[in-house]
């Protein structure tokens, strides 16, 4: 996605800090991005059913709804990238807030460059197109993909997943029957800028695995190639045992 693509993007942020929300709003505006501003969680809800935000900025900290209770109510209307804001060293909510489908986290107090670089990120890769994989792909009998129409089928019933489970299985099976690398995986699906955080990897890996799979423990589409990274069967040539 070109830089210029990124401008006018519409930003949601919801802070129950006016003065946080001032100093994210002079930075993000300086870049070219557009702020809406939530003050609760109420009216974080009601601004993306009016405008639908192209992100959305979520703190954890706030009286009434806290953020991780937006963020699942959210995640029940719209699959629209959310970043969460947290406490220096609450390593609980960074993965809590991953659990509950947001997309990245940046922890307080962060520079405007950190925060501009994160927000492209997620906009550039939830963005990003699925070149080449078109069509209903019949991994077995148990599991169909069309990429096209973001639908997953497992035994006939549609598979509800995140955005960011969607892609790194779009990026799994588009490089079936190759091993991907955690560098690898995560530049591609979370961004060049995510090289140090290889348990995004591994945590989205296994949420796939718990979806997917007949047996998690034992999985027969994301394997599991140790000390490199993963690969997804290749199911045009070796199919996955059936159930």
């Amino acid at each position: 996605m070109e830089e210029d693509s990124l401008k006018r993007r519409k930003i949601l942020v919801v802070d129950d800090e006016e003065r946080m929300v001032r100093f994210i709003r002079l930075n993000l505006e300086h870049d070219g991005f557009v702020v809406i501003d939530a003050f609760n969680g109420k009216q974080a809800l009601q601004r993306l059913r009016d405008v639908t935000p192209d992100l959305i900025l979520l703190d954890v900290m706030m009286p009434d709804l806290n953020g991780f209770e937006v963020l699942e109510m959210v995640r029940e209307i719209s699959s629209v990238p959310v970043i969460m804001l947290t406490a220096k060293g609450e390593e609980d909510d960074r993965v809590h807030g991953l659990e509950k489908g947001a997309d990245d986290y940046i922890t307080k107090p962060f520079s405007p460059r950190e925060l501009v670089s994160r927000i492209k990120a997620v906009l550039r890769r939830t963005e990003g197109a699925t070149g080449g994989m078109h069509g209903l792909i019949e991994i077995d009998e148990r599991l169909k993909i069309d990429f096209d129409r973001h639908e997953i089928w497992l035994e006939g019933k549609i598979v509800k997943l995140r955005p960011t489970e969607y892609r790194l299985l779009y990026h799994l099976v588009q490089n079936a029957g190759w091993v991907i690398s955690h560098d690898q995986l995560l530049s591609k699906v979370w961004g060049y800028e995510y090289r140090d955080e290889p348990h995004y990897v591994r945590l989205y890996i296994n949420y796939l695995r718990q979806k997917l799979e007949k047996d998690p423990a034992d999985p027969k589409y994301i394997l599991t190639e140790r000390g490199v990274g993963y690969r997804f069967v290749d199911f045009r040539r070796d199919k996955p045992e059936q159930p």
